[in-house]
Order: structure tokens, then sequence, then C-alpha cells
């Protein structure tokens, strides 16, 4: 269910790092235990960041549109989870995109989000990989072409 009082901003890493930053770090980092030199790398100055705000203008969530049009980085704080963040960021980040000429968009899930991305158009590809120690799949969504 979409929580009506939720907003994403999209930005550059400049604008949006604070918040992404610190919803990151509690994701993976504290509560996935993903070590802190796995999380952070140079392509967040290139990227498309997403943010997601409540009411109160508090981070609940962020992902992030690479150039070659992978999405990645998807978090949701654990308090906001299945209130439709997670949902509302990737649907406004797969709208760049297509905005952006690419006719997919592709990422690489945690197999434990594989139906979250199922429900939102995106189809499995390939076998489970490790990733940061976590099993992954990479997942693809193919934009419908224009008349």
């Amino acid at each position: 269910m979409m929580n009506s009082d939720l907003h994403v901003t999209l930005g550059d890493w400049a604008s949006l790092e604070k918040d992404a930053h610190a919803i990151r770090y509690e994701v993976f980092v504290v509560e996935q235990k993903i070590p802190a030199e796995l999380e952070w790398d140079i392509k967040d100055a290139e990227c498309l960041h997403a943010v997601a705000y409540d009411a109160q203008h508090q981070a609940l969530g962020t992902g992030r549109l690479l150039p070659d049009g992978h999405i990645g980085r998807m978090a949701v704080r654990q308090s906001a989870r299945g209130q439709g963040v997670g949902a509302a960021i990737l649907q406004a980040l797969m709208e760049q995109a297509r905005v952006r000429g690419y006719t997919d968009v592709k990422l690489n899930a945690q197999t434990s989000a594989e139906a979250f991305y199922e429900r939102n158009g995106f189809i499995r590809e390939g076998d489970v990989f490790e990733e940061a120690g976590i099993p992954h799949l990479h997942m693809q969504h193919q934009f419908p072409s224009e008349p």
C-alpha cells in the first residue's frame, strides 16, 4: 500500500549524499553486515540518486540509477518496509531511465528481494551468484516499445 505522504526526491550525490549515505550505512553495513569498504564506490558521483521522504521529511529509503541503465543500492530502513517506499523509489528511477531513452533497466537483486522486483515487472536472468557474501541474481525490466 502506497503512503500518500511519501515523496521521492531525485538528484546528484552532492545534494542527496547525507540522507542516502545514512540509509545505506544503516541497511547494508549495520543490518546486513556488508563491509563498509564494499558499500562505497566512485560510481556514486556519476549516478542519479533517489531518496524517499515522509511528511516529516524523514529519509526512509534510497536507490541510484547508473549511467548504463543499471539500478542499484536500493535500501529501505527497516521501520519503513512494506509501506510502498521501495516501490516508489524503484518506479521513480525506472521512469528516469525510460525518459533518458533506455529500452530496459537491469539490477542485481538480493535473492530475498526477488519477489519485490517481480511485482515491479522485473524478470530473473541467469543463476544465483554471490556479491558481498549475499546471494544475488540478475534481473531485467524491458520497457514497452513506443507505438
